[in-house]
């Protein structure tokens, strides 16, 4: 597995990058993969809720799973993850990350995406932007804490709440 300097990206400071880094059309419209695990395995989900800015003090990325998504496991297990951003082109491809399960076929495979090492988690090479993230935090949101409740009906209808994950941004790579 090729690692990131080998697959073209190059590593910036977060300066360089964040004046061009429009988290509502990157993360909101564009969507994005969340990726945890190492080179012997790992998955891959699509996500399009999320959102950074400044957390203790740290540049941090917020990511949330359910409790079914299979990178769940991967990412409770992982000190690190990655979330990477993409051309338009590959938009279909996310689809596919989106809609499949790591556990039931191989998702970079079938979406045309190849695996990278990035730094202690994995990328894929097609992305433009990389962002290694280390947990800081993890937190089930709970019907409790949702002050409109109606977000519980019209999201959490089936009870699985996410997991919210606050991860330090120690790493951006960019193509």
């Amino acid at each position: 597995m090729k690692t990131l300097t080998e697959a073209g990206f190059a590593k910036k400071a977060l300066s360089e990058v964040e004046g061009s880094f429009d988290v509502f059309k990157r993360i909101g419209s564009d969507w994005m993969l969340v990726t945890a695990g190492n080179e012997g395995s790992f998955n891959t989900m699509t996500a399009s809720w999320g959102f950074a800015g400044i957390m203790w003090n740290k540049p941090c990325a917020v990511t949330v799973i359910r409790p079914q998504r299979y990178t769940k496991e991967f990412i409770d297990r992982e000190e690190t993850f990655t979330l990477s951003f993409y051309p338009e082109a590959y938009r279909k491809a996310l689809g596919i990350c989106g809609s499949k399960t790591g556990r039931d076929c191989d998702k970079p495979a079938l979406a045309g995406l190849t695996p990278i090492s990035a730094e202690s988690s994995v990328a894929f090479e097609e992305a433009e932007l990389v962002l290694v993230c280390r947990k800081l935090y993890a937190g089930t949101l709970g019907a409790e804490d949702i002050l409109v409740k109606s977000i519980i009906s019209e999201q959490y209808a089936a009870g699985d709440f996410h997991t919210a994950y606050i991860g330090e941004i120690i790493g951006v790579y960019t193509k």
